[in-house]
């Protein structure tokens, strides 16, 4: 599954044709965001590493432009060849809808390219960077024959990736990622190297936890390589020949997943993992077709192997839910039918309470997840579609090639797999809202149920029994913070990004004014959903970052937002704040924020518009909703 990328279609046979092309069409001026998106889609083809380094050279080569890609310069420095890494990175990254640029550093000077303040890699602007070393460059490679050197070559291992990162931390605007290091292929006793402490094996393994301490730590982000090369099996990982011959760390052929792993970590960084699991049911949640075989007649649960089978799939989706991805149904089905099962099947793992939307229609697949990204507020981009038919999954491909489609085995045991595999749902942290974001989803369908009878907007939002909490950034929310950032699309003001990394400097930083916002109600706890940023000035405050979450709309957040940021402007003396508005490709519902607000534009010429507020103008609405604010937040501002 992994060395063949077997969750992606095949490449398409006239690829390099196609590489050919986007590389004509570029050189005559055709739109970049329509190159883009072509050599985006060549990426979510299942590609070996050399023709991922033929689509680099394109991807390297396309104009600026467009508003698509988030562009990103990546630091690479480790041990062994790593010339080969950079272009399967880049052109593995297009799945995740980045542009990136990879930075080498010199071959065999990881310590020095950090560490040196000459060092060329620490004036390269990077926005992140990969830490990839060796066992054999950290000195893991050999025994130790006694607890203190066991224990002294961990260490002095762990110390030079920390001397690493802490030598590049100031120098890299975004996040650090550092692998794990895979074990070695031969053993030295046997089964007994799983006791001795000073056997390579153990010693890579206290490493290996050493790293994802010290990662928790310092908020650096671990690309788990140890587990993929296991996922593939070290015989096929580990060719020493390689390695003697050009000092590639493992196998060529082992490149494309490899670098998919580093893109797809990448991705969960800066905001591009998706949200939602879209099922198919019929052959896809149990075995038949519900509509001929009846309730008693489809294959689900134990005592058969299809059915086993089956149950696994919904397991593994019900996992999904529990750590926060949102379910959804799309079926060619009635919809009373395509119900019975989740009533009325005894082994039925999925409930129809776990679905977010349900979609049983006679309407074409991508019809039905329109309306599903639609009534969940959430972009298409943010969909994964599990169906078993392979015809569906062309049509979707081909009308919304920004839902993730992945290709599907013959056997149902193996989609739990594909689906995985495939890291669609990447995480780099993981916290109480991200648990409960599936059950926020499906409180908002009641919200909008309720408001759905409501004759009088305001009385609707009174019977909501807000309450709205403001404060500045924390170490706390940190986390949920950068997830924020780097997803919200939508609602956001300029669509700014900023890793965990740089969200706890500003949170630090006395020149800069931060708020965190939560919302609950009577149906529940909204969690955080909503995040800005202001520079502060002698007499203007600038807002660098304002966005919020779409699943608040039309319930005046954004006023108790803006009273409280004037409240704070005010106590430091300031006259004006300045807002501006910075279109992207999905951010157009915000064009007329700042105006609704009562800011007045400032003509200029640049791309967008700046709005001024004189706070002396301002009158503070009446909401409907208690506001607990952080009044330490406005303090601290006036005592700075």
């Amino acid at each position: 599954m992994w060395t063949g990328l077997g969750w992606l279609p095949s490449s398409p046979a006239d690829f390099r044709d196609c590489v050919r092309g986007i590389r004509r069409d570029a050189a005559e001026g055709v739109d970049p965001e329509s190159l883009w998106l072509r050599a985006k889609a060549l990426g979510n083809c299942a590609l070996d590493e050399v023709q991922l380094a033929q689509l680099a050279r394109v991807v390297d080569d396309l104009p600026e432009g467009g508003n698509v890609a988030r562009q990103l310069k990546l630091g690479l420095i480790g041990d062994g060849t790593l010339s080969l890494l950079g272009p399967a990175i880049t052109a593995s990254a297009t799945r995740r809808d980045l542009r990136i640029r990879v930075i080498q550093g010199d071959y065999g000077r990881a310590v020095d390219d950090a560490v040196n303040p000459d060092s060329p890699l620490r004036r390269m602007g990077l926005d992140a960077v990969l830490v990839a070393c060796d066992r054999r460059g950290l000195g893991l490679d050999r025994a130790a024959f006694s607890p203190e050197e066991s224990q002294q070559i961990a260490e002095m291992a762990l110390g030079v990736v920390r001397s690493i990162c802490a030598g590049l931390q100031q120098f890299v605007k975004g996040a650090i990622l550092v692998q794990t290091i895979v074990p070695p292929m031969e053993p030295l006793f046997g089964s007994f190297d799983r006791r001795y402490s000073g056997a390579p094996l153990t010693q890579v393994d206290a490493f290996n936890s050493g790293l994802a301490q010290l990662a928790a730590e310092n908020g650096f982000v671990i690309v788990d390589v140890a587990r993929l090369a296991g996922s593939i099996g070290l015989e096929r990982w580990d060719d020493p020949q390689q390695w003697h011959a050009t000092k590639l760390p493992f196998s060529a052929d082992v490149i494309p997943p490899y670098a998919e792993l580093v893109a797809r970590t990448l991705g969960a960084v800066y905001g591009k993992s998706r949200k939602c699991l879209v099922l198919d049911l019929d052959n896809t949640l149990w075995g038949g077709v519900i509509g001929d075989d009846g309730v008693a007649g489809i294959r689900l649960g134990q005592g058969s192997a299809a059915g086993e089978a089956f149950l696994s799939i919904q397991k593994m989706a019900l996992e999904l839910r529990n750590r926060g991805v949102i379910l959804a149904v799309s079926s060619k089905n009635e919809d009373a039918a395509a119900r019975l099962p989740f009533r009325e099947h005894s082994e039925m793992v999925l409930k129809e309470d776990h679905i977010a939307v349900f979609q049983a229609n006679w309407l074409d697949k991508a019809a039905n997840l329109k309306v599903i990204a639609e009534t969940l507020n959430i972009g298409l981009d943010a969909l994964v579609f599990l169906d078993d038919n392979p015809a569906e999954r062309a049509q979707v491909r081909a009308e919304l090639p920004m839902v993730a489609v992945p290709e599907l085995p013959s056997y149902p045991a193996l989609y739990p797999r594909a689906l995985m595999a495939a890291g669609y749902f990447e995480a780099v942290a993981f916290g109480d809202e991200d648990r409960k974001r599936a059950d926020d989803y499906q409180a908002n369908a009641a919200r909008a149920s309720l408001q759905a009878v409501a004759s009088d907007m305001e009385a609707y939002l009174r019977s909501l029994g807000m309450k709205c909490a403001i404060q500045r950034f924390n170490a706390e929310g940190c986390a949920r913070i950068a997830q924020l950032i780097n997803k919200s699309n939508q609602f956001n003001l300029t669509t700014r990004r900023y890793t965990e990394l740089e969200v706890g400097r500003m949170a630090a930083d006395p020149r800069k004014h931060t708020m965190q916002v939560r919302l609950a109600d009577r149906f529940g706890d909204n969690g955080m959903i909503s995040v800005v940023i202001a520079d502060i000035g002698d007499e203007k405050w600038t807002i660098d970052t304002w966005l919020m979450s779409c699943r608040v709309l039309g319930r005046r957040v954004e006023e108790a937002v803006l009273r409280h940021l004037v409240a704070a402007a005010r106590a430091a003396g300031a006259k004006t704040l300045v807002g501006r508005y910075i279109p992207s490709a999905k951010n157009q519902m915000v064009r007329d924020h700042y105006g609704k607000l009562g800011f007045s534009e400032i003509i200029g010429d640049e791309p967008g518009s700046t709005w001024v507020l004189k706070l002396d103008d301002y009158v503070a609405p009446h909401l409907p909703m208690d506001i607990d604010e952080d009044l330490g937040s406005i303090s601290h501002i006036v005592a700075a």
